[in-house]
């Protein structure tokens, strides 16, 4: 079996790794950048203490805070204006995932010419992407350093996904000291996140034994330090173990691919603009109480690297056990138990489960469903 392992060339990870990227940034003669990023981050300052250290190379830049949760077309379509506009020669996104999809979405068009829905679906860019350096400020979508960006179109009220080897940033920049100021409800849905993104691309039918390796470590690391982190924003030790788990939870879903939870996750964010983490957190035992018949040792792996003693239990009751952690765990740091606490509603299941099974998360889950099967995991996440 031959695999691929896709990784941005250069990654950053730990405490006051911020300066050594930006210096790897001046020495490659970078001298205008476009800082990408949401209204929130540049209000608080965090945006300002990036500004002020490109200042400090002598990098010039122009700031597009744009970005809403969900990034939509007309946010690539204004930052990729601005990029135009100010003549940048490097894009820099700071923030979580949708600062970092949009970025993606901005670079690919700058090079490749046309609208960002052409580039819906798999390798369907031709030319390399703008350069980009992404600079995280939360531990969950790994978006800094994967080939995935999702951009909201609103008119046809869908998440296009977008798949490119060439949307994989230049470098990517995990410094836990930029995600003390994340709020405990955001730490909680991104952390959920990138659990979810270990889990996925643990059972895929793409896994390897390297992806596997990661999505184990990931997953015994977000269990053991998310809670931390939730409880503690200001525990820095928990943040950078946190920021190492959900960039191998990504290396993982990067390269072994996702499935049923994020297909119908999306679903949810384009029409009711949900936090993507959020429901991930609510849909994951629920998709992996269906799948988890097809490869059971592997869930037994599972629930033994979130803690649980299956000693004495057979396979089938071992397996189940990792879905009861699951379930655990988000009650444990405060993510809503149902859908119906997020206000979807019943009479939009069907639409959901149809655009789900379009998604092209669906081809790496390990068993397959029809719609009336997607329907019926919705409705008991209900």
């Amino acid at each position: 079996m031959s695999g691929t392992i896709i990784l941005p060339s250069t990654n950053f990870l730990g405490r006051e790794c911020l300066d050594k990227a930006l210096d790897i940034v001046q020495q490659q003669g970078f001298t205008k950048a476009l800082v990408v990023t949401d209204a929130v981050l540049n209000q608080i300052g965090l945006v300002a203490q990036i500004t002020k250290k490109l200042e400090d190379r002598q990098i010039s830049y122009a700031v597009y805070d744009g970005t809403q949760p969900n990034p939509t077309i007309q946010n690539v379509e204004e930052g990729l204006q601005v990029l135009t506009d100010e003549s940048c020669d490097l894009i820099l996104s700071v923030g979580g995932g949708s600062p970092h999809d949009c970025a993606k979405g901005i670079a690919l068009v700058a090079t490749n010419g046309g609208k960002i829905t052409d580039y819906e679906g798999i390798n369907k860019a031709t030319q390399a992407p703008f350069p980009l350096v992404a600079i995280n400020t939360t531990a969950g979508t790994a978006s800094e350093m994967t080939m995935f960006s999702v951009i909201t179109d609103e008119a046809r009220q869908l998440k296009m996904a977008i798949v490119d080897q060439k949307v994989t940033p230049l470098i990517s920049v995990n410094d836990p000291n930029l995600m003390l100021a994340m709020p405990r409800s955001l730490t909680a849905a991104t952390g959920m996140d990138a659990l979810t993104h270990a889990i996925e691309a643990y059972v895929s039918v793409a896994a390897n034994p390297i992806t596997d390796t990661v999505a184990l470590k990931a997953i015994e690391m977000i269990t053991r330090y998310l809670p931390k982190c939730v409880n503690d924003g200001e525990d820095v030790e928990a943040r950078e173990q946190m920021a190492y788990a959900q960039f191998m939870a990504g290396m993982a879903f990067n390269n072994a691919l996702l499935g049923y939870v994020h297909a119908m996750a999306h679903q949810l964010g384009a029409i009711y603009h949900l936090p993507h983490g959020v429901c991930n957190a609510v849909l994951l035992p629920h998709v992996q109480r269906f799948n988890a018949s097809t490869h059971p040792t592997k869930f037994v792996d599972i629930a033994k690297a979130m803690g649980k003693d299956v000693s004495g239990l057979s396979i089938g009751e071992a397996a189940m056990s990792a879905i009861d952690a699951m379930q655990e765990l988000s009650a444990e740091i405060g993510i809503p138990a149902t859908l119906s606490e997020l206000g979807v509603r019943s009479e939009d299941i069907k639409t959901l489960a149809r655009s789900a099974l379009e998604d092209v998360c669906c081809m790496t889950n390990p068993r397959q469903a029809s719609q009336s099967e997607i329907e019926a995991i919705f409705t008991s996440a209900m």
